[in-house]
C-alpha cells in the first residue's frame, strides 16, 4: 500500500478521536453560551456515541453491496455538513442532533478504511498498515485537546467545529482525487436485504468473534485507563491539571513507539504469534497494577510504571488482533469491520462505565478494571488461538 493511500486512511481514521478530544476543552464555554452546566453539555458527547454505534453496523452492509468510495464519500460529506451545523447551533437541542449526525458520517472514515486494508492487503501487510494508523490513535488524544484549549481561548467554540468542517472537507476531496475504488471487481456483491444473516454469521465465526473481542477488551483498558486517570493524578496524587497532559502523553507515545516496533517485527513475525506474546505483557503490567494500587503508595511513579506498560502494549495487541479479525473476510469485509468496530466500542464503553460505578476514591477502581481488562484478554486469545489452529489443521486434512 502506497503513502499516500496510508495518508488519507490516517486522515479519515482520525475523524473519531478528533471529534471526540477536539471539542473537550470546550465544554465550560459552550456551557456559558447556551445557559446552561456542563453535565448538560455532556450529553453531546453521549449523542455521539450512539451515533457510532449504529452508524457502524449500517455502513458495513452498504460498503459491501455498492463498493468503498460512494459511502465513503457520503459519510465524509455529512460528517462536513453535520460539522458545520454544530459551530452554527443556536441551542442544545440543535447542537446535540447535529453531533449525533456527525458521528453517523463519521464513523464511515473508520469502518471502511478498515475494509480498504483489507482489500489490498494480506494478514501481515494489514497489521503492518493499521499499526502506522495506530500512530493517528495516539497522537490525537496529545495534540486535540491541545489545539481545542487554544482555538477556544483565541476565537471561541464555534472555531473548534469550523476547523474540523475543514479537515473534513479536504479528506472528501483526497477521497475523491486520491482513493480509487479498493473492493475487487470479482468478489460478489451481496444485498442490503442479508444484512443481518451477514452479521449473524460473523458472530457465528468463532476466530473472528474471538480476535474481535481480544481487541475490544485490549481496549476496554485504554478506556478505563482515560476514565480514571484525571481523577488519580489529579485528585488523588495532586498533579497539576496543566502537567496532566504530559503524563497523558508519555503513555501515548509508549502506545505509538510500540505500534511502530510491531510493524516492524512482522516482516520476521506473523500478526497472530505477536498478538499471542503481547497479551502476556499486557496480562504482567495490569496485574503489577492491581497489586501497587491495593498498596495506596503515597508516591505516584510505582503506578505509572505498570501503567506505562500496559498502555504501551495495546500498540502491539490492537493491530495484530485487527488484523487477524479482518484476515479473509473477502465480500464481506465491510461488515467484518463494522462488527469489529461495534464490538469494540461496546466493550470499551462499558468498561469506562465501571470505572465510575467503582469508585471509592482510591486508584483501585482503574486497577482493577485494567487488570480484569487484562485477564480476559488473555483468556479470549489463547482460546482464539487454539481455534485458530484446530481450523487450519481441519483445513490441511481436506
Amino acid at each position: 500500500m502506497n503513502f499516500r493511500t496510508i495518508l488519507i486512511l490516517g486522515a479519515l481514521s482520525a475523524f473519531g478521536p478528533l471529534a471526540i478530544d477536539f471539542y473537550l476543552p470546550a465544554f465550560p464555554a459552550i456551557a456559558l453560551a447556551f445557559g446552561t452546566d456542563e453535565q448538560h453539555i455532556q450529553l453531546t458527547l453521549a449523542a455521539y456515541f450512539l451515533g457510532l454505534s449504529i452508524g457502524q453496523l449500517a455502513y458495513g452492509p452498504v460498503a459491501d453491496r455498492f463498493g468503498r468510495r460512494i459511502p465513503l464519500l457520503t459519510g465524509v460529506g455529512l460528517f462536513t455538513a453535520a460539522s458545520l451545523a454544530c459551530a452554527y447551533a443556536p441551542n442544545l437541542e440543535w447542537l446535540l442532533g447535529a453531533r449525533f449526525v456527525q458521528a453517523l458520517g463519521g464513523c464511515a472514515g473508520m469502518v471502511i478504511s478498515r475494509a480498504i486494508v483489507s482489500d489490498k492487503c494480506d494478514a501481515v501487510g494489514s497489521a503492518k498498515v493499521f499499526s502506522q494508523l495506530m500512530l493517528v490513535m495516539g497522537l490525537a488524544p496529545i495534540l486535540a485537546p491541545m489545539l481545542g484549549g487554544l482555538l477556544v481561548n483565541t476565537t471561541g467554540w464555534q472555531s473548534i467545529f469550523v476547523v474540523l468542517t475543514a479537515f473534513s472537507g479536504m479528506a472528501a476531496l483526497a477521497v475523491a482525487l486520491g482513493l480509487p475504488e479498493s473492493m475487487p471487481a470479482h468478489l460478489p456483491r451481496p444485498p442490503l436485504s442479508g444484512s443481518l444473516r451477514q452479521y449473524g454469521r460473523l458472530l457465528s465465526d468463532r476466530v473472528y468473534l474471538g480476535h474481535a473481542l481480544t481487541g475490544g477488551v485490549a481496549i476496554a483498558g485504554m478506556f478505563a485507563y482515560i476514565a480514571g486517570s484525571p481523577f488519580v493524578f489529579i485528585k488523588l496524587y495532586g498533579v497539576p491539571a496543566e502537567h496532566f497532559g504530559w503524563l497523558f502523553g508519555i503513555n501515548a507515545a509508549g502506545f505509538i513507539l510500540t505500534a511502530q516496533v510491531n510493524a516492524r517485527l512482522l516482516a520476521k513475525r506473523g500478526p497472530a504469534f505477536l498478538l499471542a506474546r503481547a497479551v502476556w505483557v499486557y496480562l504482567a503490567a495490569g496485574l503489577t497494577l492491581l497489586a501497587v494500587s491495593s498498596l495506596h503508595t503515597e508516591r505516584l511513579w510505582p503506578l505509572l510504571i505498570p501503567l506505562f506498560i500496559c498502555i504501551s502494549s495495546l500498540g502491539c495487541i490492537l493491530p495484530n488482533a485487527s488484523a487477524c479479525a479482518m484476515n479473509g473476510q473477502g465480500a464481506r469485509a465491510g461488515s467484518a469491520s463494522a462488527m469489529l468496530g461495534c464490538l469494540q466500542f461496546s466493550v470499551a464503553a462499558g468498561a469506562a462505565s465501571l470505572v465510575g460505578v467503582l469508585y471509592d476514591g482510591s486508584a483501585m477502581p482503574m486497577a482493577m478494571v485494567i487488570s480484569l481488562c487484562a485477564i480476559l484478554v488473555v483468556s479470549v486469545a489463547m482460546l482464539t488461538r487454539r481455534l485458530q489452529n484446530t481450523r487450519t489443521l481441519a483445513q490441511a486434512q481436506v
